[in-house]
């Protein structure tokens, strides 16, 4: 039986990542992450693409020659169809259809949030039904995996994600782009219990930051009023307490869903899965909960490759390919 290759494209936001699976197993996983954003404050989306287009035949042409795997033994390429930045997808698209027809090999459409659920299977075997909480600087869901695509989201956030507001605080306190690693770093110098922040309480399993990001603006005003410095002379229990605050917000939901639906394997996943509050909180709460947990290597809570590529093979197994016509889409419905 002969090997089967994918190829596959993450473009969806500020990185570019290509990357080779070969029967399930990563042989590569190359990350090409963009710095420009950082003077602004924020991914700037003209940019992102720009940046894209710079990147992308490096890093595919990276992730071949790491591999080992001739480009003309690839068996398919998969790329991420949808949610992100319409300019940036498109940039991966465009070059994974050009592939896919150049090779004369199935196209696979990935959608970048069910990718980031299966980042787990890289390297771990979570037995099913798995529950998965996802947090990023886009998007935070509690997912229900009842198999390798058959998924569904019980609950998501209704305004702000979990890693727009660590990244929105880090503004207010004035450290640089991307804040949400700095707050983790801060924090495990800080008392977490030093200032008390409010949080939204929503029915089922939907979240808000938005409450959160409000009443630490308003607290960082009305603190500077007195003293300037406040911010700075103070900056370790306030990281401390905002990131006990979300995280306590995240915790709760998913131990909620995790003792309503009786599920015992639990995991991360997504950018913020690599803050070591909430790694430490998930294993700390599997101790006391009788979980199995599950938490996937750094390198594949960001934005990557590998993780699309792990969806698109189990995608080929069951021969969901897509159409040449399939064009990205910046919020796409789950399926």
């Amino acid at each position: 039986m002969s090997d089967i290759n994918i190829l596959a494209i993450e473009s969806s936001c500020d990185e570019t990542s290509a990357a080779v699976i070969q029967n399930g197993k990563v042989l590569s996983n190359h990350i090409a992450t963009q710095k420009v954003h950082e003077r602004f404050g924020g991914v700037v989306p003209e940019m992102a693409s720009r940046a894209h287009i710079q990147n992308i035949i490096p890093v595919v042409e990276a992730a071949i020659a790491d591999s080992g795997v001739n480009k003309h033994d690839m068996t398919a390429v998969a790329f991420t169809q949808a949610p992100g930045l319409i300019g940036s997808l498109m940039v991966g698209a465009c070059f994974a259809k050009s592939f896919a027809q150049a090779s004369n090999i199935p196209l696979i459409a990935v959608h970048h949030m069910q990718a980031h659920v299966l980042a787990h299977f890289i390297e771990q075997k979570p037995e099913f039904p798995f529950l998965c909480l996802t947090v990023s600087g886009g998007h935070t869901q509690i997912v229900l995996c009842r198999d390798y695509l058959d998924m569904e989201v019980l609950g998501e956030t209704m305004d702000d994600a979990a890693g727009e507001a660590f990244d929105k605080v880090a503004k207010m306190l004035g450290l640089p782009y991307p804040g949400g690693p700095l707050i983790d770093k801060y924090a495990a110098l800080g008392d977490p219990l030093r200032f008390k922040f409010p949080t939204n309480e929503m029915k089922d399993y939907t979240f808000s930051f938005s409450g959160i990001k409000t009443s630490v603006l308003y607290f960082l005003q009305k603190e500077r009023k007195n003293n300037p410095d406040f911010a700075e002379q103070n900056l370790n229990d306030i990281c401390a307490s905002v990131q006990y605050t979300i995280i306590k917000v995240l915790m709760t939901k998913l131990k909620k869903a995790a003792t309503e639906l009786n599920i015992k394997h639990v995991g991360i996943a997504g950018g913020v899965s690599a803050n070591s509050g909430l790694r430490n909180a998930l294993k700390q709460e599997g101790e006391k909960s009788g979980w199995q947990v599950y938490i996937p290597k750094f390198e594949y809570c960001t934005d990557n490759a590998a993780m699309i590529g792990i969806t698109g093979y189990h995608k080929y197994l069951k021969e969901e390919f897509a159409d040449m016509d399939i064009t990205p889409s910046a919020r796409a419905s789950w399926s």
